[in-house]
């Protein structure tokens, strides 16, 4: 009897190791979800339906917009989700490095609630005008805006984004008074931008650049620390008068805290074969956005400094919500 009760003890302890093991091999038994914390459009978006279409999982991945509250909705439901890596998050610079500083209150932890994934791509925002403000570059709109305080508006898809920040350091950093008209979405915003209610914004170049393109608004400066290859002839805010001025966005795969690192891993490998085949690479190049591919233990490493950063770029700016 005792050592009937030894060898069940031994086998229920053999099969409780063995359910996540098996439990990771077997992702994903159901269809992905990549939630995006913004709408439609942009670049979250486009990345996230990149990797929808040339998934080759074995099972159909869904692109779920989710925005609102700068990307905390979003984000805060996958934070909440099971750690199984059937639900995983497009996050970006602000979601995950930026909010933390900005929100006095986060529904979820930037770190802690998440098991890092792979970074995807970073891009430069382009800072665009109104085709009737009357300037060209940089330092035309730094003396339009010293003669005119407050009485410009710039837009954002939400507090906290890239885009919210990039022109709190510019104001910081050029000594000029601007007033921040937060959208639901880049969506929302730009008709505005088109339409004059708001006269500048910083938006990411994916979006902003084919705008430009067209004629519909535009392109002043760049905020990279050098010239996107996507856009050579728009210098950068740091070479027309303000050095040392630099942000840039980012955009990595996250899943829920206590996701197997088995499933983690396998999400990360194809996210590499994903963004590295060729046509990809391509489309990713004309909309100005880099792929920066990465471990999730790089990533993880990354996405602290990150935090660091921006983290001083805030208290400098005075960009906090209370």
């Amino acid at each position: 009897m005792r050592l009937f009760r030894a060898a069940t003890l031994a086998l229920g302890a053999s099969l409780a190791l063995a359910a996540p093991i098996a439990g990771a091999q077997a992702w994903p038994s159901k269809p992905v979800k990549i939630v995006v914390t913004f709408p439609t459009g942009g670049a979250p978006d486009i990345l996230a339906r990149l990797f929808s279409e040339k998934a080759q999982l074995g099972q159909p991945v869904i692109v779920d917009n989710k925005p609102g509250a700068g990307g905390n909705i979003g984000a805060d439901i996958v934070a909440k989700s099971a750690p199984d890596g059937h639900t995983i998050v497009m996050g970006t610079v602000g979601t995950h490095s930026i909010n933390g500083s900005v929100f006095a209150k986060m529904p979820y932890d930037m770190v802690k609630d998440f098991a890092p994934v792979s970074l995807i791509a970073s891009t430069p925002n382009l800072l665009v005008v109104n085709n009737d403000l009357p300037v060209k570059t940089v330092q035309d709109l730094i003396a339009h805006a010293k003669a005119n305080p407050d009485k410009l508006s710039f837009g954002s898809p939400g507090i906290g984004t890239s885009v919210h920040v990039s022109g709190e350091l510019f104001k910081s950093m050029a000594g000029v008074k601007m007033t921040h008209v937060p959208y639901k979405g880049r969506q929302f915003a730009i008709p505005d931008l088109i339409g004059g209610q708001i006269q500048l914004m910083f938006d990411n170049m994916p979006s902003a650049l084919p705008m430009a393109r067209e004629g519909k608004i535009r392109a002043v400066a760049q905020t990279g620390a050098k010239r996107s290859p996507a856009a050579p002839d728009v210098p950068t805010v740091a070479e027309s008068g303000l050095p040392g001025f630099e942000a840039t966005s980012w955009f990595a795969l996250f899943a829920p805290a206590g996701t197997p690192k088995e499933v983690v891993d396998k999400i990360a490998a194809e996210a590499q074969r994903i963004y590295k085949l060729p046509e990809v690479a391509e489309r990713l190049a004309k909309l100005g956005l880099d792929p920066i591919l990465s471990t999730p233990e790089d990533l993880a490493k990354y996405q602290a400094a990150e935090i660091a950063k921006w983290a001083k770029v805030v208290e400098e700016s005075g960009a906090r919500v209370e």
